[in-house]
């Protein structure tokens, strides 16, 4: 989803910042977005990597000449058996989903609310923050404990950052797509209202752009997801969803 993200804002003239920490694919991305005429900067970085994040997102802005949008999609979700529990694999998702997320996003929050009083306190005046959460956040499912965890703690700091920064003018998006072909998801069964990681890009620019609260990706994903939701624990517990 990233970088399909990245290829379309790159297509409506942003200079985008690439980030992940593959240096060949980045960079075989970043010539895609060049010869279409678009403008990329390449960054290898391991989101785990906390101590990185602060020099980086500095040198980041300097190079772009600026930041009006940040989106974080950085994600991993390890394969578990049903009675597998292995902390190695999640303090993957914790590092990588949660914490990356609150490191690179915090160092936005600083940038925007210093540029803020110059920007005036319009909705997204001073900067916009995107985090891609999941539909997998909205309940505890037994597949994936953590992945579950990952995804609810970061679209609750996201609803946190909201409440604190919106006043000021920064924009906080909270995506949460459903299944969406990935490299993650290729190879796992029911994966309902799969859809194309350039379907799932298009939504989320739009989102940013409109500068909704949360978005579900696709937009059936509100009404089923507020149905589970609705569903009592103890009657959850014996459904194998």
């Amino acid at each position: 989803m990233g970088a399909e993200t990245a290829k379309l804002l790159a297509r409506s003239g942003c200079a985008v910042a690439l980030v992940a920490r593959r240096e060949s694919e980045l960079s075989a991305l970043a010539e895609t977005i060049r010869a279409a005429g678009g403008t990329a900067f390449v960054y290898p970085h391991d989101v785990s990597d906390f101590g990185e994040v602060p020099a980086l997102f500095q040198q980041i802005c300097r190079d772009l000449g600026g930041l009006d949008v940040i989106f974080y999609a950085a994600g991993v979700m390890p394969r578990i058996a049903v009675d597998e529990f292995d902390f190695a694999k999640d303090r993957l998702m914790i590092e990588v989903n949660v914490l990356g997320a609150i490191a690179w996003l915090n160092e936005a929050v600083v940038r925007f609310a210093a540029t803020a009083q110059g920007k005036g306190t319009s909705p997204g005046g001073a900067g916009t923050i995107v985090g891609i959460g999941s539909v997998a956040g909205d309940r505890g499912r037994r597949g994936q404990p953590v992945y579950c965890t990952s995804k609810a703690a970061l679209e609750t700091y996201l609803e946190a950052l909201r409440n604190r920064v919106g006043r000021v003018g920064i924009r906080v998006v909270t995506i949460k797509p459903g299944p969406v072909d990935t490299p993650m998801t290729r190879g796992l069964d029911k994966l309902p209202l799969l859809i194309p990681a350039e379907e799932a890009a298009r939504q989320i620019v739009s989102a940013s752009e409109r500068g909704v609260r949360v978005a579900y990706i696709p937009g059936a994903w509100r009404y089923i997801m507020a149905v589970i939701r609705a569903i009592p624990s103890a009657l959850f517990q014996k459904m194998n969803i």
